[in-house]
């Protein structure tokens, strides 16, 4: 009788078991009902050795002008992904950004996780900073970027219903944590690759210091830098299963 019970327990545990793992992987992949899980742009498949560095700027010190600075020096142009609060203070920074020739893209108004709004927040977040944006430069943005990176189905949705691409990273340099100089610096240069999107901040300690080396490394090994509506296909292309934009 004592056997049969423990079997019935064993059963029963491991029944529970697959049912957890079952319900784990419906909501990280949608893959029992044969949802997509949709992807943002991590990276574009080129045939030349082009990239694209990327600023998030939303709070902290705010080292804009330093790095802008630092671009013109080396003739590199760059994308700049604006959260609506920061420009609310920073509003000569915009200006520098756009009258320097660089792109200016939507970090949302007020840095929430998307994944946890309705799609109707996620619609005013996108709107509110790009009427900002519009204010001081005359011109809208077509490139968005999650707070965080966090997203979903619906929000990449929403991104693209509102005309946007929806913009991650493959390169990223962690600055935001203010660590050894040298390790931001090889987080890059050994990840970077023909078609990466790099991330960096503009309020992150160590990066005016690194911009130079990293700039330079990549330009002698033959790579360009362009800004990341540059570096994107806008019609006719795939995403495949890492994010990787591909032309069709």
């Amino acid at each position: 009788m004592k056997n049969y019970k423990k079997i019935i327990l064993s059963f029963c545990l491991l029944f529970i078991s697959a049912l957890i793992s079952i319900i784990i992987n419906y909501k990280n992949t949608g893959v029992f009902l044969n949802v997509k899980k949709r992807l943002p742009i991590y990276c574009v498949d080129v045939k030349d050795k082009k990239l694209a560095m990327s600023f998030n700027a939303s709070w902290g010190k705010d080292n804009t002008i330093k790095i802008l600075n630092i671009l013109d020096k080396y003739d590199v142009k760059a994308t700049f992904f604006l959260v609506g609060g920061w420009i609310d203070e920073h509003e000569n920074e915009v200006k520098e950004i756009y009258k320097r020739g660089h792109e200016i893209g939507n970090h949302s108004n007020m840095h929430p996780d998307m994944t946890k709004i309705s799609k109707d927040k996620i619609k005013q977040e996108i709107y509110i900073t790009d009427a900002k944006i519009r204010k001081i430069t005359g011109k809208s943005s077509k490139v968005f970027r999650c707070p965080e990176g966090a997203y979903n189905n619906l929000v990449v949705d929403t991104v693209e219903e509102m005309g946007n691409y929806c913009i991650q990273w493959d390169v990223d340099s962690i600055d935001w944590k203010e660590e050894d100089v040298s390790k931001e610096y090889h987080r890059v240069i050994d990840k970077a690759k023909p078609g990466s999107i790099i991330l960096f901040h503009t309020y992150a300690k160590n990066t005016p210091e690194n911009l130079p080396k990293i700039i330079e490394k990549l330009q002698n090994k033959g790579y360009k830098f362009v800004k990341v509506g540059d570096l994107i296909y806008k019609d006719n292309y795939k995403i495949d299963h890492l994010g990787k934009q591909i032309p069709n």
